[in-house]
């Protein structure tokens, strides 16, 4: 322990509540909200059935969002969910989840982050000649570099950009439903019928990763005043609001298009087309509705991205100060009292996936990596309620033992279903984070002095 080369009260804790909650709603509202309805229409194949996708992530969001704030309340110190599980089951959980969050986690969704600007930008005349992939890894690298600077900089600048893009994606909601062209007889149009449970599981697995964020506050929680209180408060209302403004501009999207210009929007079927959110603008904007949208859908991809760098870094930064990972990304700049060197290496590793993976492929890998973590880590809550009842929790999940339960009983169907429906992305995944255990065992014959 401690022989990375840098101590956690080498980090700043400069982040207040405003900055706490700007990273929680900021980093979940990125390019799902976007995108992913399109993939979802021609998993569903009706709007009731979308929206009903999209409540039933919000709700196991919910559920695993009490669970992580119960846990970062009561671990507030840098690496999140490496911590939950080191506690609950041992050091080689929390090596297995960092190493798997290092390779897949962490980078997949920054990459796909930037993939989904990038599609965005293209639509844009400077950059419509330009392979997305190019301008994919030009954003990691420079905001890779952005964040090496200080945590309070990166924090005054996530809420910054959180307050425009939330209220963008109001304003956008407010004109659509205004519009001429809206409709509400669309939105209750139940097609066909229920679309069996493989494939609604699978639309509900595309939704999750427009939720994909709730967790990632705790890792930065070793730079968060007061964090045993902020870091709970943060998470619940941050998905809340979230939950509210997805359903508002979904519901907003099937007033507006009809149900085949909302299934063959841009997707990995539909790679030429343009964003739901654009076509739905359109209605209102006309014309300059693709270069608005563009722009928007651009920005909040981008801060979402940033924040997702920011928070995810501190997780190797906590393995590498308990010695399972490089001493030097441990490191903590003494100008900036950021852990550079775990940030520009996620950053690398993150351009190679952008040139390298489509958006779609890119968030089955991140979806499936995180929510079986997720399954372990509402167990974390059950062993250590039960190992360590005395520990401080100054928020505690409300409807115990049954929350955390139904969060893991989800969170293991939707892995088990994504193995099936999606083998190879999944798998790719199951095979990275077998290739933890042989690792591990250096790592920890080094530790022992074998």
């Amino acid at each position: 322990m401690g022989e990375g080369g840098g101590n956690e009260h080498a980090l700043s804790r400069a982040l207040g509540p405003w900055h706490a909650a700007a990273l929680v709603v900021g980093t979940i509202v990125g390019t799902g909200i976007f995108l992913k309805s399109a993939t979802m229409a021609q998993l569903c194949g009706s709007a009731t059935w979308v929206l009903a996708a999209w409540v039933v992530a919000g709700v196991l969001s919910l559920t695993g969002a009490m669970t992580y704030a119960e846990l970062g309340g009561a671990f507030p110190e840098a690496g999140g969910a490496y911590i939950f599980l080191r506690e609950a089951w041992g050091r080689y959980a929390g090596f297995v989840y960092g190493w798997t969050r290092f390779w897949i986690g962490a980078p997949g969704s920054i990459a796909a982050y930037a993939v989904g600007a990038a599609i965005f930008l293209s639509r844009l005349e400077p950059l419509a000649g330009i392979d997305p992939r190019i301008t994919a890894v030009a954003i990691i690298v420079a905001f890779t570099a952005f964040n090496c600077l200080s945590v309070r900089v990166g924090g005054g600048l996530q809420v910054v950009l959180t307050v425009l893009k939330v209220a963008a994606l109001v304003v956008l909601a407010i004109g659509l439903f205004s519009s001429p062209a809206a409709d509400a007889s669309r939105v209750t149009d139940a097609g066909g019928g229920f679309p069996g449970w493989s494939k609604f599981g699978l639309a509900v697995l595309s939704a999750l990763w427009a939720f994909d964020g709730w967790n990632h506050l705790p890792m930065a929680a070793g730079e968060v005043r007061d964090a045993g209180r902020t870091v709970p408060r943060a998470i619940m209302r941050g998905v809340l609001a979230v939950l509210a403004l997805y359903l508002l501009i979904n519901v907003a999207y099937f007033a507006v298009l009809s149900f085949d210009e909302v299934a063959t929007a841009s997707s990995h079927a539909h790679r030429d087309a343009p964003p739901v959110a654009t076509r739905a603008a359109a209605t209102v904007l006309g014309d300059r509705a693709q270069v608005v949208l563009a722009s928007v859908m651009a920005l909040a991809a981008i801060s979402a991205m940033a924040g997702t760098m920011l928070t995810s870094a501190r997780v190797p930064f906590a393995m590498a100060k308990d010695g399972l990972a490089p001493a030097r990304l441990a490191g903590v700049s003494a100008q900036a009292r950021a852990p550079v060197a775990a940030v520009l290496v996620q950053g690398a590793w993150a351009a190679v996936l952008a040139s390298s993976g489509s958006f779609d492929q890119l968030t089955t890998y991140v979806v499936f990596a995180a929510w079986l973590f997720s399954a372990m880590n509402a167990g974390s809550l059950l062993v250590l309620r039960r190992r360590r009842p005395d520990l401080v929790r100054p928020f505690r999940v409300p409807g115990y033992p049954v929350v955390p339960i139904v969060f893991a009983v989800a969170a293991t169907f939707l892995v088990a279903n994504a193995l099936v429906a999606a083998p190879r992305e999944s798998l790719l995944g199951v095979g990275l984070m077998a290739l933890s255990a042989p690792t591990y065992l250096v790592l920890r014959g080094k530790m022992v002095g074998l």
